[in-house]
């Protein structure tokens, strides 16, 4: 049934399940932070990226006939983002904190709903975007690491090809197929980077745990409780809520990680968000599905 169908339904447990899959997406971050010295960021990769291709393979179950090769080719682009997003993204993970991680990587869709919404009003979210990325630098970008911020900003820009790439794998395949196969190719190009970064820790048992364990809680578990909150929610409201992933990122990070924040920082995050809302409600539902990655 669609949201409209269920007007009289309280939308409070749909919320709730968004929030939860947000928390369970910047636990399994956390995780994957404390496993670095073992793993490596890039071993990680290939870690969620390996036990997510095998848990969605598992449950979809995708065919390989009735596709063409420009189909596939499109499957091999959005697999070859999967892994680049995913790598860049740990990379900054490795040199910054996860609250300003996500919030610079949170650029890329916000970019993207801005251009979307093609209105002169999309500029002052431009602008209380660009304030709140000043701001994270807490008056002096020298306290961030440049090699990070330029990769949170790679991120960013993998981001937005992710978006781009997933709505033209999704209009050639039937439900999550085409990302089952993405996921896969995306796990090969990370073998080769993962296993000169982590070497003999991808045997290791208790390694290998927690990778899976980052696999089901950053892209399992959200990816299912963002299906059955979208049943109850409209996607606009969806959208908006998953903007509020950079506190949530911030506020695991100071918990599980011990990463403070200035003042400063935090507020550069709150502008961020705030300029993700309202360049999302600007563009209107056209954007509302490009918020969050969970491959």
């Amino acid at each position: 049934m669609t949201p409209a169908g269920r007007a009289g339904a309280s939308p409070l447990p749909a919320v709730a399940l968004v929030v939860a899959g947000l928390v369970c997406q910047e636990v399994g971050a956390s995780i994957a932070v404390l496993l670095f010295p073992q793993a490596g960021p890039l071993g990680m990769v290939l870690l969620r990226l390996g036990f997510s291709a095998v848990i969605l393979l598992a449950v979809t179950r995708p065919g390989v006939r009735g596709h063409s090769r420009r189909d596939w080719a499109a499957v091999a682009v959005f697999g070859v983002v999967l892994a680049t997003m995913n790598g860049l993204f740990y990379l900054a993970l490795e040199r910054l904190p996860l609250g300003v991680t996500v919030t610079i990587e949170v650029l890329g869709p916000l970019a993207l709903s801005i251009v979307a919404a093609g209105r002169a009003r999309a500029f002052v979210w431009a602008g209380l975007a660009l304030a709140g990325v000043v701001a994270l630098a807490g008056g002096g970008w020298d306290r961030l690491d440049g090699l990070g911020v330029a990769f949170a900003l790679g991120a960013a820009a993998m981001w937005a090809l992710y978006i781009l790439s997933s709505a033209r794998v999704g209009a050639a395949f039937a439900k999550l197929d085409g990302l089952a196969w993405a996921m896969v190719i995306g796990a090969l190009v990370a073998v080769p980077f993962g296993v000169v970064d982590a070497g003999a820790a991808l045997l290791r048992p208790d390694v290998l745990a927690l990778g899976a364990a980052v696999a089901l809680l950053s892209s399992t578990l959200p990816y299912a409780f963002e299906l059955i909150a979208l049943r109850r929610l409209a996607a606009s409201a969806f959208a908006v809520l998953m903007s509020l992933a950079p506190a949530i990122a911030a506020l695991a990070g100071f918990v599980l990680l011990g990463q403070h924040l200035s003042w400063l920082e935090a507020a550069g995050i709150a502008l961020v968000i705030v300029a993700s809302v309202g360049a999302i409600r600007g563009a209107g539902r056209a954007a509302a599905g490009a918020v969050e990655p969970v491959a």
